[in-house]
């Protein structure tokens, strides 16, 4: 008996003959899960990027005549330059019909850890006492770009190694499903970030993927490795001048380590939790 031939998602397919199911495409599945991003999130994403900036330079324009290295670290550690984000996910995690409530970006920020009591996130999703997501929003400004980055790597691997552990042994409820992680990551588009960087290897070869890598370079490595490694469940990667970021002016340097990527990733989890939710 011949086999036939079914035509599914407009494609031909050689199967059984059960009848053909016709497949939706993803965005009639992203439909039927009222998965999505607001019309205006790339507004969204510009403002942040000007308030990132506007930021900077309030915090170190404050700073005492003759103390500007002091300055700039203080810019960069104020705190308040990633606002912009927060309100960014924030707003994609409303339109995904989580509860406004549930979301925290200012204030309740703790969770337990294992290997110290508690760590602040830059943002959390919790609902009835379900961990459903965490994020963290970093940025680095030249000049220090070696010493930053070397720190921005131990705390994104310290952060993701507390926060699994705990998970694992029930710090946020027994039989919970594991929260979603992002990471997202500013770096300022200059000469020192995007020139190649040497490397000392007084002892042993380094990974090839390192060589002949400048910071911007190096960042890509990591946020890929972090997702690879399972130890976020999302990350992305955003560059902008200092010409052009306070007008919202920016660059995508990954395409697989996108803004809009990593948005409908958390998208998805939000909207998945708050269908399950309906059901129970």
């Amino acid at each position: 008996m011949r086999t036939p031939t079914f035509t599914m998602s407009g494609q031909p397919w050689v199967g059984t003959r059960r009848r053909a199911r016709k497949r939706p495409h993803g965005g009639e599945y992203a439909r039927r899960m009222a998965v999505g991003l607001p019309k205006n999130w790339t507004g969204l994403l510009e403002e942040s990027i000007a308030h990132y900036w506007r930021t900077l330079d309030t915090q170190s324009s404050k700073q005492v005549s003759g103390q500007a290295d002091r300055g700039r670290r203080a810019a960069v550690t104020g705190g308040k330059q990633m606002d912009g984000f927060c309100r960014l996910v924030a707003a994609i995690a409303e339109a995904n019909g989580m509860a406004k409530a549930s979301i925290y970006t200012e204030a309740q920020l703790e969770i337990p850890g294992y290997f110290r009591p508690t760590k602040r996130w830059d943002m959390l999703v919790v609902d009835r006492k379900h961990l459903v997501a965490a994020l963290e929003f970093k940025s680095q400004r030249g000049p220090s770009f070696g010493n930053n980055f070397n720190n921005r790597t131990e705390e994104a691997l310290g952060n993701a190694s507390d926060v699994w552990t705990a998970y694992r042994e029930g710090a946020f409820g027994i039989g919970r499903p594991a929260p979603w992680l992002g990471w997202i990551m500013m770096l300022e588009d200059c000469a020192a970030s995007s020139a190649a960087v040497s490397l000392a290897e007084p002892h042993f070869k380094v990974f090839p993927e390192f060589r002949g890598t400048s910071y911007s370079d190096r960042y890509q490595i990591l946020l890929r490795k972090l997702v690879l490694e399972k130890h976020y469940s999302a990350t992305a990667f955003v560059t902008a001048t200092s010409e052009g970021g306070p007008r919202g002016r920016y660059a995508e340097p990954a395409p697989d380590l996108s803004i809009r990527s990593l948005l409908l990733a958390f998208a998805g989890t939000i909207a998945t939790h708050v269908a399950m939710s309906k059901k129970s």
